[in-house]
């Protein structure tokens, strides 16, 4: 079946959210422009996730046009480091590309009697990505995990060689070569728990300290496959269609990730730590403010993710208040 993420929301954001006509996507017409206010001034520190470090970084520097005197701060080595940073007050922002665990959120709430709040901030594809050369049409999750897993929780058997997922002549007997990220990273946790089925990596993925150098990597490696974020495909790899089950592929498209239709769709999110009933403080929430609006979330665009549709970036902010 689809990933869990359609449970709690994708499959209702289908029908209401942006146009994608010709590939062209379009941030929804109906989102608010961001309003510059006064006595916003301060410095903000962002910890976590290696998916979400580039739009981080276009999100600080929209905002700092704006208010010349904020400082904002990234560091994005993984989303297993946005807890701690919340926990030990050296980060008011916790990008994750995986929703945090219940160990997680136990921590968080043993020191401050009650949770962390979640932001959601936009869409990915986690996308499984292979040589622009490669001419594989697409893989199920049964034949992922095959290929990464050591464990085959999706009822496989070992695939090593392309050949193994119909490709022939000089491709038959190529060798498959892995490529993956590290253990701190939230991709790898959503990877293993969700194309995985929790299952374990094989010990010959070449695991990279971020999502760009994955990508590099299947970039010089004709026989190379390896995943991350949609946001990171470049011109020399190509994001393969995907299906749970058979050969009904659906690409890594805007409108079949809010369908839930495609296979490894996700949520991004930054969180925060806020007080019940109560407001977080001004430099926060008018950061988070400029990120669902219209031009934070144009950035999600130029950055190759997909952006929010109006009502729910309006929902997530009633939140913050």
């Amino acid at each position: 079946m689809i990933n869990k993420i359609k449970i709690i929301s994708l499959s209702v954001l289908a029908g209401l959210a942006l146009s994608v006509q010709s590939q062209v996507i379009q941030v929804d017409a109906d989102l608010k422009l961001y309003k510059k206010v006064s006595g916003v001034t301060g410095r903000i520190n962002s910890i976590g996730s290696d998916t979400l470090n580039n739009l981080m970084t276009l999100w600080a520097e929209g905002f700092q046009k704006m208010y010349p005197n904020v400082k904002i701060q990234i560091e994005g080595k993984g989303s297993s480091t946005a807890p701690p940073a919340l926990i030990e007050e050296i980060a008011q922002l916790g990008p994750m590309s995986r929703a945090m665990k219940a160990k997680e959120l136990d921590m968080f709430e043993s020191k401050f009697g009650y949770k962390p709040t979640q932001i959601k901030v936009a869409v990915d594809a986690l996308a499984v990505f292979v040589h622009k050369n490669n001419p594989v049409s697409g893989l199920n999750l049964s034949q992922v995990d095959s290929i990464f897993s050591s464990t085959y929780k999706k009822g496989g058997n070992p695939i090593s060689r392309w050949g193994q997922v119909g490709l022939s002549g000089l491709w038959d007997s190529k060798p498959i070569t892995l490529y993956g990220r590290n253990s701190a990273s939230g991709t790898y946790a959503y990877f293993k728990k969700v194309a995985l089925g929790k299952g374990d990596f094989k010990v010959n993925v070449k695991e990279q300290p971020g999502s760009s150098s994955v990508v590099q990597g299947i970039a010089t490696e004709l026989g190379g496959i390896g995943y991350s974020g949609i946001g990171y495909k470049t011109s020399s790899v190509r994001a393969l269609p995907l299906s749970d089950e058979g050969n009904d592929y659906r690409d890594p498209s805007m409108e079949n990730c809010l369908s839930g239709e495609y296979a490894l769709a996700r949520f991004l999110f930054v969180y925060v730590n806020k007080k019940p009933n109560k407001s977080i403080d001004k430099l926060t929430l008018e950061f988070l403010s400029y990120v669902l609006s219209k031009s934070g979330q144009q950035i999600v665009v130029k950055d190759g993710y997909y952006p929010l549709p109006a009502f729910a970036c309006s929902e997530i902010l009633d939140q913050l208040n």
